[in-house]
């Protein structure tokens, strides 16, 4: 997804070690270049302004103009900078401890964004952490949900809760909760519904499922190929449910990769999350209080 970028920055660092000394003329040349490249992957237009800011700023300070070796310098500037927008560090999943009662996450997003496949690669996951999770099939309007989700827990041997005849996902999700206490389960993964686009509906369902089983944490999914729209999404969703984390799916495709710069800005930290096949997602952090139940 990053090659591109990767390909566009190596180029515009190449530029600055070609010159004996660094100045604010050939700085200001290669910050360009960075600038465009960020811009043609998708990147949010504000972020990459900061973003080329803050680096040329540094590379302009004297420890890095004195230096034998000022493009190296750059060089490692722009790659701090990239790395800080990406989170620093990697951060788990904020759960209880096993033995600490069942942790509850609530998967959601919009239709296609790919949560029904990622509940079942966030299980597993889970199950090989030595946990023990159950699905819910929260999504009471898509019959092919529930079938989905059945098929994904067989495949990842996991239990589900489903339930086709109710049609209130609060109540689905606070009989799959008491399921999962009796079955001696201890995360509870809530796959919720998605629409074609946000509308308060789907606001109030999400909102009703947290009132009736409080969650520990609340997992935003963005499809990377939409690029700035996922940023668009995310902001929506951060202003009306005050989510604890993204995910980035579809990161394996030809998608840009300006989503995963972006969202740092716009919602939070960004840390990352392993899906288990090798592919990896993006987990942003808001970071919010923890609410003790």
């Amino acid at each position: 997804m990053f090659q591109e970028l990767t390909r566009r920055l190596d180029q515009a660092m190449r530029k600055l070690a070609g010159n004996e000394r660094l100045t604010e003329d050939n700085i200001k040349e290669a910050l360009r270049e960075v600038r465009i490249a960020l811009l043609e992957a998708d990147v949010n237009y504000n972020v990459a302004k900061k973003l080329v800011a803050g680096i040329r700023e540094k590379a302009l300070g004297q420890d890095v103009l004195g230096s034998l070796t000022p493009a190296q310098q750059v060089v490692k500037i722009v790659n701090g900078e990239l790395t800080a927008l990406l989170g620093g560090q990697a951060a788990e999943l904020d759960l209880p401890a096993p033995g600490k009662g069942i942790a509850t996450v609530m998967v959601m997003g919009l239709q296609g964004s790919g949560k029904t496949t990622f509940c079942g690669k966030l299980a597993l996951r889970l199950k090989k952490q030595g946990r023990s999770p159950m699905l819910v099939a929260a999504d009471i309007y898509r019959p092919a949900a529930i079938d989905q989700l059945q098929v994904i827990a067989e495949q990842a041997g996991v239990a589900v809760h489903s339930d086709r005849e109710r049609k209130n996902a609060a109540q689905i999700v606070k009989l799959g909760h008491r399921r999962a206490r009796d079955n001696k389960c201890d995360v509870l993964i809530v796959d919720t519904a998605g629409r074609l686009h946000i509308d308060d509906e789907l606001m109030q369902e999400l909102e009703s499922i947290e009132k009736t089983v409080p969650m520990d944490e609340k997992l935003l999914v963005l499809d990377a190929m939409t690029g700035q729209e996922a940023v668009n999404i995310a902001t929506t969703f951060a202003e009306r449910l005050d989510f604890d984390g993204a995910v980035l799916t579809k990161l394996d495709g030809d998608a840009r990769g300006g989503a995963a710069l972006s969202v740092l800005e716009v919602t939070g930290r960004v840390e990352p999350f392993e899906n288990g096949r090798g592919h990896t997602l993006r987990v942003l952090r808001a970071g919010r209080p923890r609410v003790q139940k």
